[in-house]
């Protein structure tokens, strides 16, 4: 056939879209039923999805990659969920920290105007691959202006929330969470970033930031860094975050702008 499909596929009129986009979409069929190749492509990106959920983070080489992008030494810390069985089943558990990890930050820095922690959340694959790359653009952004940065916290089976009582504990004015986002079936590494001003325990997500999707099939580092950057500025600025601050970065940046198409009409 033409289109480059198996013998016994019928195409779909949607194929030239699909280089737009990693969804399932112009798949074709065999009969009444999916082609074999896509079946198999579903079923691996299922078995990725879940292998993605479940990976232990390798949490010491990761403070090694983080302490030499930041210049600081890692900390290590721990959710109250003991493990991946409590934390997949007890996500309040993933928010706060077990009492071991409290009493490490009782003798915490100064307060300091950023907290940066990292969280493997439901994708430590998203983490390993994607944190030190993104926050290397990130630093090389707060590096010219006066940020005073606390050192980061690498926090084993957490959720989005932990990030609010350890820059409580450490003084922070706020904080920004990179944590492994649920996986999709075309997308088992995403990592999504979550600012918070003044931040505390017990905030709701209304009080928080997000930048989804980070990673280089998504929204790359530097673009990431650059939304994340005006974010904070504004956030510091006015001194707050959530549904009250919105992200107006969009034709701010030449660098990053991209030409506007149409591919309906091309």
């Amino acid at each position: 056939m033409s289109s480059g499909v198996p013998a016994g596929v019928i195409d779909n009129p949607w194929q030239s879209l699909r280089r737009f986009t990693a969804a399932r979409i112009a798949l074709g069929r065999s009969g009444v039923s999916q082609p074999t190749d896509s079946q198999l492509a579903f079923q691996l990106a299922h078995a990725q999805a879940r292998d993605a959920v479940h990976l232990a983070l390798d949490h010491k080489a990761l403070s090694d990659q983080l302490t030499d992008v930041c210049g600081q030494p890692c900390i290590s810390l721990h959710s109250a969920a003991e493990n991946r069985h409590v934390y997949l089943q007890r996500p309040d558990l993933g928010r706060k920290l077990d009492d071991a990890s409290r009493q490490a930050l009782a003798g915490a820095p100064t307060p300091c105007d950023l907290a940066v922690v990292i969280a493997d959340g439901l994708s430590a694959l998203a983490i390993e691959q994607n944190a030190a790359p993104f926050l290397r653009a990130l630093m090389a952004r707060l590096s010219a202006e006066q940020w005073s940065i606390a050192p980061p916290v690498v926090v084993r089976q957490g959720r989005v929330a932990v990030g609010d009582e350890i820059a409580h504990l450490l003084g922070a004015r706020a904080v920004v969470v990179l944590i492994g986002e649920r996986p999709g079936l075309s997308s088992p590494d995403s990592m999504g970033l979550y600012l918070t001003w003044a931040p505390r325990p017990g905030l709701s997500d209304a009080g928080r930031n997000c930048i989804s999707n980070v990673r280089p099939a998504g929204l790359d580092y530097e673009a990431a860094a650059f939304k994340l950057h005006y974010l904070l500025s504004e956030s510091r600025r006015r001194q707050l975050s959530g549904v009250a601050l919105k992200d107006e970065t969009e034709g701010e940046s030449a660098a990053l702008d991209a030409p506007q198409r149409n591919f309906l009409l091309e």
